[in-house]
This record gives structure tokens, C-alpha cells and sequence, in this order.
């Protein structure tokens, strides 16, 4: 079935309504701060996680109708970067590798590879067709069954260096160079992050990655974020981060959050 949106074949489709529809929020691509747009090639050497450090834009700018999400810089113009975070790097498709730390699945096809996501909310539809944009990759979706949408990028050669690290066989495991950085835990909090009153956050977790779970909590107690692992009867599989230093640190990473994302959806700096 042919899906509606980007990066397929057919006339091309409004995403999920949003009420009211996100703004722009994301310099134009290719611009780096403080300088002129890029107009030279992207880089496309591999990563340490096996995928390209590809530059946004190696595929044509992104289409008009959808909002470029990312760092805001109106407040907090003059605040220094968190090292790793969010907002201290452009975007890159080695980014992508946080949609996999979550319930994302990436599959190959000869010399291409394809990553799609199914997320609980219009609002997630929104941002990561953004993310996936802004890094120069075509993205499409569909509602599925639950009230859930499926989004997926086309099959491309530049995702073909993450499959190659993450899959082993068909089954998905993290490369032992991985680790998380502010904007691969943007890409799995827009995808599966939710938070859980009063003050924890939960990411969720591929129901059948289970060799990855322990993995990705290593990860995340690297980057400041250890939580306990919540199974399937405890309403996982998602990692818990709780305390208001831990929920800190997460909001420092991640940034600002999305206009797509609805209040109390994102964690914020307190």
C-alpha cells in the first residue's frame, strides 16, 4: 500500500491535523550559525555508529508545508550550549541512530536501507517528518491500526551504513561504539517519549528489541540519564527517568521543545 506524504510515488498529503498547525522553528538548512549557507558538499564519511555524518540538504531542500523543527533562538540566544546537547550541533543523519535507541526499525533492500517509526500521536508525525527533512531525507506516513501513525523514510544508499552497524542478520542490536547525544535523544523523545506525572519521563522501548534494552541503559547512565528498566507487565518496555536532576539533564540535552509538541509533552528546564 502506497503511503501518503513524502518520499513516495502518487500526490502528496497534509499530515495529521494539528490545532492549531506548528510554526517554523529550525534555521533553514544548510546555514550554519554565525555564518553563510553552506554551499559546498555535505560530508559523508561514517560515524563511529556506522552512520554518515552527512550534512542537511545531500537531497534537496525540504518540502514546503512542514515546520523545521529544532533549537528556538529567541530567549535563549545568549545561553551556553550544553556540550552534546541539542542545540550544539547541526543536524546529521547519525542523529538517527536515537530513533533505534527507541521503538524505531531500520531494514535493508541491496544497497539501500529504510527507517520507519510508528508513534501514538499527530503531533510526533509532524516533528520527525521535520527531523527527517532537515537532515535531507524524504519521509512519508500513514495511520495505522490504534489510532497510531507509521512514519518511514524511501529507501536510500545514505542509510545504508546505519543498517549496516545495527542489524546483524534481521535483529537489531546498538554498534559497542554507541552512545547518545542531545539530538538523538530529541529524535527518540519525539518518537516515544512520554511523560509520566509527577515527575518521571518514560522512553519507550521496541517491544522485540529485548537485546538492546540493556545495551541503550548503559547509554543513557553515560549521559546522565540512569533509570530503571519497566518490562512489559510494568507498563515498559521503556527506561523511567525520575528526580529533578535527572529530568534536568534531560531538558538540557534535548533542547527546546518542538511548537508540534503539546504542553507538558517535553521536558523543560526548571
Amino acid at each position: 500500500m502506497s503511503l501518503s506524504g513524502f518520499g513516495d510515488t502518487g500526490k502528496a498529503q497534509p499530515p495529521p491535523a494539528l490545532f492549531p498547525a506548528p510554526e517554523s522553528d529550525t534555521p533553514t538548512p544548510g546555514r550554519r550559525r554565525g555564518g553563510a549557507p553552506q554551499t559546498g558538499p555535505a560530508q559523508t564519511g561514517p560515524s563511529r555508529d556506522g552512520a554518515p555524518q552527512s550534512g542537511p540538504g545531500q537531497h534537496g531542500p525540504a518540502r514546503p508545508g512542514f515546520p523545521q523543527q529544532g533549537p528556538s533562538q529567541g530567549d535563549d540566544a545568549g545561553r551556553q550550549l550544553v556540550f552534546f546537547g541539542a542545540d550544539a550541533a547541526e543536524p546529521t543523519v547519525a542523529d538517527l541512530a536515537g530513533l533505534l535507541a527507541g521503538p524505531g526499525e531500520v531494514v535493508r533492500m541491496g544497497g539501500t536501507a529504510r527507517l520507519s517509526v510508528q508513534v501514538d500521536a499527530a503531533w510526533r508525525v509532524h516533528v520527525l517528518v521535520a527531523e527527517l527533512a532537515s537532515r535531507g531525507l524524504a519521509a512519508s506516513w500513514q495511520p495505522t491500526e490504534g489510532e497510531r501513525h507509521a512514519v518511514r523514510t524511501s529507501y536510500t544508499r545514505v542509510l545504508k551504513p546505519l543498517a549496516a552497524a545495527w542489524l546483524h542478520g534481521t535483529t537489531k542490536r546498538p554498534p559497542a561504539a554507541f552512545h547518545l547525544t542531545g539530538r538523538r535523544l530529541r529524535l527518540w523523545l519525539a518518537a516515544a517519549g512520554t511523560p509520566e506525572p509527577p515527575d518521571c519521563f518514560l522512553l519507550r522501548l521496541g517491544a522485540d528489541d529485548q537485546e538492546c534494552w540493556e545495551p541503550i541503559g548503559v547509554a543513557l547512565a553515560s549521559a546522565g540519564l540512569a533509570g530503571p528498566l519497566l518490562g512489559p507487565s510494568e507498563g515498559g518496555p521503556a527506561y523511567r527517568i525520575t528526580g529533578r536532576r535527572r529530568l534536568a539533564r534531560l531538558a538540557e540535552l534535548v533542547g527546546q521543545p518542538p511548537r508540534a509538541a503539546p504542553t507538558n509533552a517535553w521536558p523543560t528546564r526548571s
